[in-house]
């Protein structure tokens, strides 16, 4: 299914670069790869899923259709929408940043500010889509959307074959259901590492008490993976099949992460791909000489951001 999806989608996507890190591997003592998700169209590997969705989406020729999103799924949709002539509706929290508000009107959506956080812009969206007889779009408690996330693995098995390990941000998990689940298949040795901000971790506290349910949230320089999880989300049951641990990292340690990457790798990121390096910068002992993959999920970062974490 995964293989398929790549095939439907590649002419909508890019094929990001699986990028060896000599930085990382010299301090880590593993060999390090990232998969540069963040020089995928609209700036995020969001682009994959929500393009697979739609094209399946358009074969029923919906008269307009519903989705939430932190930001990235939105601009995907939008960009989506644009390529397949499609009309949308596009719910976003408050807590949006500024540069993904931006790029999702860029591309000609239609935009309604709703909630606090994620998961308060996904019960609105999903109300309005009900009302309305509208199909709604998840930003990752889909399968569709969830087979076209994992087309970033199906890329990086064609470059190489082996791998020990995975560091991979969570939010409502659909990256990590994708990406994991085909990894898994494909070399089931593999350890799947998930990495959530301890300000907001929705997925971490599920796998740690078994179920979903309400927890607090605070700010995070991660607004991408922020937000509650939606209840009966199947990616929970996809993350507590293929995850093998979950890691907790600080603001301190995002900002951190951020900073000496940019630096040192000369590319732009935001806060939630810089969770996946903090998640393997906490853990660095348990990687030498072994071959690890940390993907760099996005690049979409307000400027507001990017000049309190560079300061």
């Amino acid at each position: 299914m995964v293989d398929a999806a790549l095939i439907r989608i590649s002419n909508f996507i890019r094929k990001t670069p699986l990028q060896h890190s000599q930085i990382l591997s010299t301090l880590s003592g593993a060999e390090v790869y990232l998969k540069l998700e963040n020089y995928q169209v609209t700036g995020s590997f969001k682009a994959r899923g929500a393009t697979n969705k739609l094209m399946l989406l358009s074969e029923q020729q919906p008269q307009r259709i519903i989705t939430a999103s932190s930001g990235n799924h939105g601009s995907a949709v939008a960009y989506a929408s644009a390529k397949l002539n499609l009309d949308v509706l596009i719910f976003l929290p408050e807590t949006v940043s500024t540069a993904k508000l931006k790029k999702i009107k860029a591309y000609g959506a239609e935009v309604k500010i709703s909630g606090h956080d994620s998961g308060d812009a996904e019960v609105a969206a999903k109300e309005f889509a009900e009302a309305n007889n509208y199909p709604y779009l998840s930003p990752y408690n889909d399968e569709d959307v969830i087979i076209g996330q994992g087309t970033a693995a199906a890329e990086v098995c064609q470059e190489i074959d082996q791998l020990d390990a995975v560091f991979i941000a969570v939010g409502g998990g659909g990256l990590i259901s994708g990406i994991g689940g085909y990894l898994k298949q494909k070399i089931p040795s593999i350890q799947v590492v998930a990495c959530s901000p301890e300000n907001s971790a929705a997925m971490h506290h599920a796998l740690g008490v078994g179920q979903i349910e309400p927890i607090e949230h605070s700010e995070t320089l991660s607004d991408g993976t922020a937000g509650a999880l939606e209840e009966g989300s199947i990616t929970f049951d996809y993350c507590q099949s293929i995850i093998d641990r979950s890691l907790l990292v600080s603001e301190e340690q995002i900002a951190e992460a951020m900073k000496d990457f940019i630096g040192n790798h000369q590319m732009l990121i935001e806060g939630s791909a810089a969770v996946a390096i903090a998640g393997f910068m906490k853990d660095l002992e348990n990687w030498k000489n072994k071959k690890v993959l940390i993907v760099i999920c996005g690049a979409n970062v307000s400027n507001e951001i990017l000049l309190r974490v560079l300061k």
